[in-house]
């Protein structure tokens, strides 16, 4: 696959369409985490340097196709306005009357953002015509289509994959970057390669797991999703989390991972709490002893030394997933441990977004130790997995 980029597009006294991922969280119309806007800058002021006029489509959250200003771009449009240092102008609708003056009156290095794109129901519909309609309804506002959010080039949607089939496009620097690194893990990792995955949901990584497995030399399991692995071994697990009806498949890779000589590392010990609590009372024990009544909440601290010990041994590190319940302090210690093991490794050392890239946030670790902090949760999975991702299928040239 090989991408349309921003270098070889002809921007100059146009108007680009620029697809962005700004879905951030929020709490009382206040942005908690403005990464993924941040994350946008880089293209959004090449554009602008390059002589364009930028109309912005995002999302923000899941309004299920109706308008709902709880889910308002309105916040994020005045962030992006404040980290570019000059205004970004709002509409009020997604396509309209006001949206096609709004465009029409743009000048070169204005910024003007569209209401949040899953307010209309043909965005995300799964009706193909509905979606090329809402996109052609776009492709009149502007000359060119610039694609540059990631966290949604696994969905089939108007803004995503209809839109830029209309136009002449490329992907922007970001997904230009993600796919980069994530094309490299995947086919020319430097080695001795180890894949971190943590996590609630063994269910959740199935795909990424197996097809990973012959492709790393380490394979490390922490989070959630440890405890189906250790009842595959044959471990009580108390009232972890467990998928019972996975286990029969799990310890297939187990046995998979045995026979392709690669290392799969589980927790030696855990921390386990008598609630889901953060004032909880808890306890260290060893991973094949885990006391009836009692649920595992992070690693232990054997676990910890020994993830850190295999990641600084590494060439190359894929994170995805925390160890632990992070959001209670604690519980948040191995997660610190394994990101805190990347960013002393002085090799490749990729975060697969998501949950693990909050949660080097929240932890107030330093982003610029890694080499790469995905800004996809879902997409960097699938990318893991090696399904095609059509709205980088979009974007090729």
């Amino acid at each position: 696959m090989t991408l349309a980029t921003l270098a070889h597009l002809d921007v100059q006294g146009k108007k680009v369409l620029l697809r962005l991922d700004l879905n951030v969280p929020m709490a009382e119309k206040v942005i908690t985490d403005d990464g993924r806007i941040r994350a946008a800058l880089p293209t959004v002021r090449a554009l602008l340097e390059r002589g364009a006029a930028v109309i912005v489509l995002a999302h923000l959250g899941r309004p299920d196709g109706e308008v709902n200003l709880e889910y308002s771009l309105a916040p994020v449009a005045a962030r992006l306005g404040e980290l570019l240092g000059s205004p970004v102008q709002m509409a009020t609708e997604v396509v309209g009357a006001e949206v096609s003056a709004s465009a029409e009156a743009l000048q070169v290095g204005q910024v003007l953002m569209l209401e949040n794109v899953r307010f209309d129901a043909r965005e995300a519909s799964k009706d193909a015509a509905a979606r090329r309609e809402l996109a052609e309804l776009w492709a009149e506002l502007g000359d060119v289509y610039v694609g540059d959010g990631f966290g949604v080039v696994h969905r089939k949607q108007a803004s995503v994959t209809d839109l830029p089939a209309l136009l002449p496009h490329a992907a922007g620097l970001l997904i230009e970057a993600e796919s980069s690194v994530f094309q490299r893990v995947l086919t020319d990792p430097s080695r001795p390669y180890t894949v971190v995955l943590g996590g609630a949901k063994v269910s959740d990584k199935l795909g990424v797991i197996s097809h990973l497995l012959p492709r790393v030399n380490t394979l490390i399991i922490g989070g959630g999703m440890c405890y189906t692995f250790l009842a595959a071994q044959g471990n009580g697990v108390g009232n972890s989390l467990c998928e019972a009806d996975q286990i029969d498949t799990v310890a297939g890779l187990i046995a998979q991972a045995q026979e392709l000589d690669v290392t799969l590392l589980l927790p030696r010990d855990i921390v386990v709490a008598d609630s889901f609590s953060a004032d909880a009372a808890s306890k260290v024990v060893s991973s094949n002893e885990i006391p009836d009544g009692w649920m595992g909440l992070d690693i232990g601290p054997n676990t910890r030394a020994e993830f850190a010990a295999a990641i600084a041994g590494s060439a190359t590190v894929v994170w995805n997933g925390p160890m632990g319940v992070f959001e209670m302090s604690p519980f948040a210690a191995g997660t610190r441990a394994v990101a805190e093991a990347m960013i002393a490794n002085a090799g490749l050392t990729v975060v697969g977004g998501g949950d693990s890239a909050a949660a080097v946030r929240l932890l107030g670790l330093d982003e610029s130790g890694f080499s790469h902090i995905s800004t996809g949760g879902g997409a960097s999975l699938e990318y893991l997995e090696g399904k095609e991702l059509p709205g980088l299928k979009a974007l090729e040239a």
